[in-house]
């Protein structure tokens, strides 16, 4: 074994249910270094790895066998992930991968997540240009009838909606502007984990951060607020500090709060969650302004929602060979121009002006992937609806602190029409048909899976909508949260 005998403590073992796990707790009951073993499996733990179990206890230190449903991760109170990488080959060109095991993955996360919330769906419905979520609804329907743990009321259960991220491949491209959905684009936000290793003025305490909605208030009050807003709500912190300490500091900027952090180490000691939001706000404010995203994201945004084509295409090619514009940026704008006008014969030319802009040659190889993978024919209808009433909704320009502005967004995930027409009882069976009758009353509550990766702009949404909707509670997930560069990574290899 590879851990000291301990004969006198018990051990309490929170495992998978697989074959390895299974394998592994076996060799240990062969040579047991515990009193004895309690053992929670996160998921329905099969007949064959049980029996494979209690054959293995030949010394009896098995004490008890539990199911606790928790195979996933809470991520916020209404958005979950299965923490699962290359989840985009489940709805690659049929044959191009084995998906075998990542399906079985899916398929199971999802009944934990139902276990766990102790319901049933009153029904299930599915994207319908997907063979993939259409898959799954059957596969998940299936194992639900034939488990025999699923003794809930099935007419007071949720509507569990199974959409497919190749059909809104536009929303994972693009720049984030509210705080978890910046963190996450910009850093990298990992199991509540940020790292700031490296990023300049960074103090060692600041290099690696959690970032917990449980664990901090601030977090969880603003985790969806946009970049202007939350630099005045640090700056109201800071204000409040300079008041009881009766310092009289002019703070207008976000490099005037970070010089006053350096000035006065007292209150970095006594606020260590402040400093760490505005080592944070300093970084994402150093990276926009570096990157200049505010110009980028203009161009992104009026690419995902606009159709104003030859426009379009000089600011695009202005981006391309601006030397500004880092290259992972200008590979984003070129696929969203590809996505929306596939069919144009601009598309060459776009490609040899990614290479002479600095893009590398496997990295402009993905717009041929995502096409393959998320163009016209491949998805649902609907990506390039009429969003004139939506744009009509687009924010204003807000303004939180001096040289930190939020750009439009207008940009709405497609999810959200489909969600509109869910709460109302109105979607549509021909675009998104059920396995089994339909029930006549509207749902009360919605688990929404997205097959390859939700988005924390999704998330975003969802929560907006869950706070203007107290009649109906929606529950948003998937087999990861993207941001740009992890959902370019999964096309990559595709």
């Amino acid at each position: 074994s590879d851990h000291e005998p301990m004969p006198h403590l018990k051990a309490a073992v929170f495992v998978r249910p697989t074959a390895e796990n299974v394998a592994i707790l076996s060799r240990e009951f062969a040579d047991p270094q515990f009193k004895e073993y309690h053992l929670f499996f996160s998921n329905i733990i099969s007949l064959d790895l049980l029996q494979a179990l209690a054959e293995s206890d030949e010394h009896e230190v098995v004490k008890q066998v539990q199911e606790f449903y928790g195979d996933f991760i809470a991520v916020n109170e209404d958005l979950f992930s299965l923490n699962m990488g290359d989840s985009l080959r489940l709805s690659a060109p049929s044959g191009a991968f084995d998906t075998t095991a990542i399906f079985d993955r899916t398929a199971q996360g999802l009944l934990s997540v139902l276990l766990s919330m102790k319901v049933e769906p009153s029904q299930i419905r599915y994207q319908g240009g997907s063979q993939m979520a259409q898959r799954l609804a059957v596969e998940v329907d299936k194992r639900i009838q034939g488990d025999g743990i699923f003794h809930f009321t099935r007419q007071e259960g949720p509507m569990l909606l199974i959409l497919d991220r190749k059909c809104d491949p536009v929303t994972p491209l693009l720049s984030q502007w509210t705080y978890q959905a910046m963190v996450h684009e910009l850093l990298g936000l990992n199991n509540n984990r940020v790292v700031l290793k490296g990023a300049p003025g960074v103090s060692k305490d600041m290099e690696e951060v959690v970032l917990s909605s449980t664990q901090d208030t601030f977090f969880a009050q603003q985790r969806h607020a946009n970049f202007g807003d939350l630099a005045g709500s640090i700056k109201e912190l800071l204000d409040d500090f300079q008041k009881n300490k009766k310092l009289n500091e002019n703070i207008s900027s976000v490099e005037d709060m970070q010089s006053f952090m350096e000035r006065y180490p007292a209150f970095r000691s006594q606020s260590h969650n402040v400093s760490k939001h505005v080592a944070l706000m300093s970084e994402l404010s150093r990276l926009v302004n570096h990157c200049s995203l505010m110009d980028v994201s203009q161009l992104e945004q009026d690419l995902a929602c606009n159709d104003e084509h030859s426009a379009q295409f000089k600011e695009l090619m202005n981006s391309i060979r601006a030397e500004h514009v880092k290259s992972a940026d200008k590979l984003r704008l070129a696929i969203l121009y590809s996505l929306r006008y596939e069919e144009t014969a601009n598309i060459a030319q776009l490609k040899r002006e990614l290479i002479d802009g600095g893009v590398q040659q496997h990295k402009v190889d993905i717009l041929d992937v995502v096409l393959r993978y998320a163009g016209k024919t491949q998805r649902a209808p609907g990506l390039y609806g009429d969003r004139s009433f939506m744009s009509r909704m687009a924010k204003n320009l807000q303004t939180g602190l001096n040289g930190v502005e939020n750009v439009y967004t207008q940009h709405q995930p497609l999810m959200m029409g489909t969600l509109d027409a869910a709460i109302k009882g109105k979607l549509r069976e021909s675009a998104y048909p059920a396995i089994g009758p339909i029930p006549g009353a509207q749902p009360r509550s919605i688990v929404v899976f997205i097959v390859g990766g939700a988005t924390y702009e999704e998330g975003t949404k969802v929560a907006e909508l869950n706070a203007s909707n107290p009649g109906v509670q929606i529950l948003l997930g998937g087999n990861t949260i993207h941001n740009s560069v992890s959902f370019l990574e999964e096309l990559r290899v595709l």
